[in-house]
């Protein structure tokens, strides 16, 4: 690959459903987040291939009690970020709560508190648009049937200019049952160009659809489709869900993402252009490209979002997020380096799935090594923290302190249909309540898991294919617990988190 190129995927991780816009010279992202917090997340990019995290526009979910406990494929879907008078706005489908709106003077916040704009079952999806020629705004969204028996259609609605309210009962303005072998139509963005209302919207399912385009000259419709991004003979199935964004000196580009199974769902750029008809052609006539011309764009060094974390004074950086809303004194902070963990007392310490208390972030989505130092401080009988692979089945191996005070080695896994794990090897001695935790992830998401207690690195058990969620991507997981009782139950710190390629 020669400097003026590209190659997709430009994010190798689970960054679900992207929306991009453009304010300036800068281009900006964000991504479901579903149930972790903070949610929202946001990336920046000069050039549309290298991102890096900037924040998040989502402190906490809202009802907070909802989601004092994990929720992993609840929360926040899908989401559509604008920029208009002056403010960033994000919009988002919650499939059990309804379409919620916030905004901010600047990306990096501050986001005002969740706004509930249509309050309602299975409202998914949704997408404002301002229209510059005449001054109204409108908003589209689509239907979750797992919530409200309906799904395949798209719903439109006039909507006040200040985006605190909808204007009209709303109208269905594209029924894809009235489309011969469409289905699913869902993830709509929603723009004004050449006098035309468009509407981007994936169908066909995730794994298997199709990216489709709908034109009209009024926004109730009547709308024509075509099909503008299929998977065709290249290796890139379904492309997806996505925004369109221009660049400063005129080119149009596609952001979508790829369901990848346990990687979740990563992001493709994808070039556009214009026909002779007026539709948009996406990648390589209607199929995704793998390696493509850079945008013509100002030359930027390499970025991608973090991984690595040394936890300076404890702090964590931004590319953790917690599987609930967080409680304070999870995380301590302090004089030095690594991430000192509260061993947080849990009736549920039998099964990671069900704690709040996991601090995650995205599994890469090529072939790596992550590692990370743990000390285990507390004296609490029964007291583990580890390093752990988490979706529907999860691994992790770690330490634990004995009734009889002594400090172990244990590597554990749960089954998808297991309500409690097993160990996976047989615990060996940590001297001194130290180890170093490895998980070698290869092709097809398999992890190798070892350790290194002071004798030299050993590999633990047989090897573990990573799951997702419903919805979600399997996640990389730090933890401290402690058995259900009273009063503290002390603390484990881990440092040189590091994820290196294989």
């Amino acid at each position: 690959m020669s400097a003026d190129t590209y190659r997709n995927p430009v994010l190798n991780a689970d960054w679900s459903d992207p929306d991009v816009i453009r304010v300036g010279d800068d281009f900006y992202l964000t991504a479901s987040s579903f149930g972790r917090a903070p949610g929202l997340p946001l990336l920046h990019s000069r050039d549309l291939v290298g991102w890096t995290l900037v924040g998040h526009a989502l402190e906490r979910l809202e009802p907070a009690e909802q989601f004092a406990e994990p929720r992993h494929d609840c929360g926040v879907w899908a989401p559509s970020l604008r920029h208009h008078d002056d403010r960033f706005w994000i919009f988002w489908g919650d499939p059990d709560q309804g379409i919620f709106q916030i905004n901010a003077p600047d990306v990096r916040g501050p986001w005002t508190r969740p706004h509930l704009l249509k309050p309602g079952k299975g409202l998914i999806d949704p997408c404002p648009l301002w229209d510059d020629e005449t001054g109204e705004a409108y908003l589209v969204h689509a239907w979750a049937k797992s919530r409200s028996g309906v799904k395949n259609r798209l719903t439109g609605h006039r909507m006040h200019p200040d985006g605190t309210s909808l204007l009209d009962e709303g109208k269905v303005i594209v029924d894809a049952d009235r489309i011969p072998g469409w289905f699913t139509l869902e993830g709509p963005k929603l723009y004004r160009h050449d006098g035309w209302f468009w509407i981007f919207a994936p169908a066909g399912s995730v794994e298997t659809g199709w990216q489709g385009a709908f034109r009209s000259r009024g926004f109730f419709g009547p709308y024509e489709e075509k099909v503008v991004l299929e998977q065709k003979d290249t290796d890139v199935n379904g492309p997806h869900q996505g925004g369109w964004v221009r660049t400063p000196s005129g080119e149009d580009w596609f952001l979508h993402f790829q369901q990848r199974g346990p990687y979740g769902r990563v992001v493709h750029l994808q070039p556009m252009r214009w026909d002779d008809d007026g539709w948009p052609v996406l990648g390589d006539d209607g199929a995704p490209v793998t390696e493509h011309r850079r945008p013509d764009l100002p030359p930027q060094p390499p970025a991608a979002p973090a991984t690595d974390d040394d936890f300076p004074g404890g702090r964590y950086g931004r590319q953790w997020q917690w599987t609930a809303n967080p409680q304070d004194g999870w995380a301590t902070q302090h004089s030095g380096d690594g991430l000192k963990l509260a061993c947080v007392r849990s009736a549920d310490a039998h099964d990671l799935r069900r704690l709040a208390s996991v601090l995650t972030q995205r599994l890469p989505g090529m072939p790596c090594a992550v590692e990370v130092e743990l000390r285990l401080e507390s004296e609490e009988p029964g007291a583990r923290a580890g390093l752990a692979v988490l979706g529907d089945a999860y691994r992790w191996i770690g330490l634990q302190r004995g009734a009889d005070g002594a400090v172990h080695l244990v590597h554990r896994f749960a089954e998808a249909v297991a309500d409690r794990e097993r160990d996976a090897a047989h615990a060996c001695p940590a001297p001194g309540g130290r180890a170093r935790l490895r998980v070698e992830i290869g092709a097809g998401a398999r992890c190798r898991f070892s350790y290194d207690v002071g004798e030299g690195l050993r590999e633990a058990g047989q090897v573990f294919a990573a799951t997702p969620w419903r919805w979600v991507g399997a996640l990389l997981g730090l933890f401290a617990l402690a058995p259900a009782g009273e009063g503290h139950a002390g603390t484990a710190t881990f440092t040189q988190f590091r994820i290196r390629a294989l």
